[in-house]
């Protein structure tokens, strides 16, 4: 199958996703609830559950009418697989770009139409951001935080390869 260019962008967003929360996994409490020593608000808890519950979101936005979204709280133990639920939810609407982009504009709860390309941006930018700010976060703690560019994603899935001399 040829895989389409958004349908690349969800595969990193999902694995970059997998990757922040393992190593989030390994922290303490007190590491996780710091507060952040930077212009970043929020420790890297509440972040990182911020990001997965949004993705949830988008999903929800793209997926079901307006009167069945809900938004239940996610126990930090469970973001691996609420991200990875969402995750490949919105990767298969992604793969499936024929009836998102045929899809009617969708109502949000703060009373707003919005077209479905903005939402699956949405939830790629957001997610990247939040990334970023718990990256920041490890660092200050002193934790090497993991490379989640896209030159790491094309290596880890052999996309990008060195020529031998």
């Amino acid at each position: 199958m040829n895989e389409s260019l958004i349908s690349k962008i969800f595969e990193h967003n999902n694995w970059a996703n997998r990757q922040i929360i393992q190593v989030c996994s390994t922290l303490s409490d007190e590491q996780l609830d710091a507060e952040p020593q930077s212009a970043t608000v929020g420790s890297i808890r509440s972040t990182l559950t911020h990001l997965v519950a949004g993705q949830q979101s988008y999903l929800s936005l793209l997926t079901l009418p307006l009167e069945a979204r809900t938004n239940p709280p996610i126990a930090f133990a469970d973001l691996q697989e609420s991200a990875s639920k969402s995750g490949e939810g919105l990767l298969a609407l992604a793969r499936d770009e024929a009836r998102l982009s045929t899809q009617a504009q969708l109502r949000t709860r703060d009373n707003y139409y919005v077209a479905p390309w903005v939402v699956m941006l949405q939830a790629i930018n957001h997610a990247a951001e939040h990334r970023e700010q718990i990256k920041s976060m490890l660092t200050t703690l002193g934790v090497t935080p993991p490379d989640l560019d896209g030159w790491g994603y094309g290596e880890v899935t052999h996309a990008l390869i060195p020529i031998a001399p």
